[in-house]
Order: structure tokens, then C-alpha cells, then sequence
């Protein structure tokens, strides 16, 4: 299997946080034009978190730079040490997938025990892809 495959999931990955970080542009340019809330009032995070009705875009990108930075170094050493399995790339596959039902309900309609859902499940691929990959390094 070409190892390169890898790389796509990756992809995927940032391409979920472009689309995350677009539709957070979005709706705080809707809010601070709507409001008109001076931009002095939104300087730091905390001042956002006050002035801004909704912040659920906001909230899913800081979850997207949290556990999938642990997703990202599998990736990356899984290339690495040449450890590329149909296993491993559905693994990878299904964390993506996974995270983009996450950002989905969470940017959407946000139904807190759907959103759940989707994270450990995200969570549970992740830890499953980490021990084989250890599992992988121990046989070798």
C-alpha cells in the first residue's frame, strides 16, 4: 500500500477546520455588523464570549486543534515507521468522518447528546488507531 495514502485523511481533517473557520467568520461578521458591537468590545476571548449570542462555530474550532492534534502525530508516524494497513487508513478514515458529524451538530443544530455521541465515538476510533499502531511497533 502506498504509504502517501495517509496524507488524505489529513487533508480531510484541515479541510474540516477551513470550512469551521469560515463559517465562524461568518457568524461573528453577521453579529458584530447586526449588533453593531464596536470591535473594541470583542479584543480577548473573554470580552467574545460576552458580547457574542452564538459561539458555537467558535467553540468547534478550539475542539478541532485539541484531540486531533493526537490524530495528526499518529498519522505522522504511522508514515513514518511505514506503518500503512487497510486497518490503519479506515481507522483514520473513520476518526474523519467521525469529527465531521461532530462539527456538524456542534455548528449546527447542537443537540448536546448527539454531539456526544459523535465525540467519544471520534475519541474511541482514536485510541483504538493509537494501539494499533503501538501494537505495530511492539511486533517489530
Amino acid at each position: 500500500m502506498d504509504n502517501r495514502l495517509i496524507f488524505w485523511p489529513a487533508l480531510a481533517m484541515v479541510l474540516l477546520v477551513a470550512i469551521v473557520t469560515f463559517r465562524m467568520f461568518l457568524e461573528r461578521k453577521r453579529q458584530v455588523v447586526g449588533e453593531r458591537i464596536p470591535m473594541r468590545e470583542i479584543a480577548s476571548g473573554s470580552q467574545m464570549a460576552t458580547r457574542f449570542a452564538d459561539t458555537r462555530a467558535a467553540d468547534n474550532y478550539r475542539n478541532l486543534f485539541e484531540a486531533p492534534v493526537l490524530f495528526y502525530l499518529a498519522l505522522c508516524i504511522a508514515f513514518m515507521v511505514g506503518d500503512i494497513s487497510v486497518l490503519v487508513l479506515g481507522l483514520a478514515w473513520a476518526y474523519v468522518a467521525l469529527r465531521y458529524l461532530h462539527s456538524w451538530i456542534h455548528c449546527g443544530y447542537n443537540r448536546i447528546k448527539h454531539r456526544l455521541y459523535a465525540f467519544f465515538a471520534s475519541n474511541l476510533v482514536l485510541w483504538v488507531l493509537w494501539g494499533v499502531l503501538a501494537a505495530g511497533w511492539l511486533r517489530a
